[in-house]
């Protein structure tokens, strides 16, 4: 099967033998990886969350142990 390079968009032969599947290389992996790091993949948000409401979710999370973190 052939997929396109999500950085990239290079024809990717996917299988066993492609140990950077989806990529086509090393280096779009790591292109990839950085703009995760940097924040360039968001989703819009129509309601802002306020830092208030974000330390209350935190603090719930801390209390309950079965909420995943």
């Amino acid at each position: 099967m052939q997929v396109d390079c999500p950085t990239c968009k290079k024809s990717v032969e996917w299988s066993e033998s492609n140990p950077y599947r989806p990529f086509c290389s090393d280096r779009c992996r790591l292109i990839d990886l950085g703009a995760w790091a940097s924040e360039d993949y968001r989703i819009p948000s129509t309601q802002p969350v306020s830092e208030e409401d974000l330390l209350d979710s935190l603090r719930q999370q801390d209390q309950d142990p079965d909420m995943p973190h």
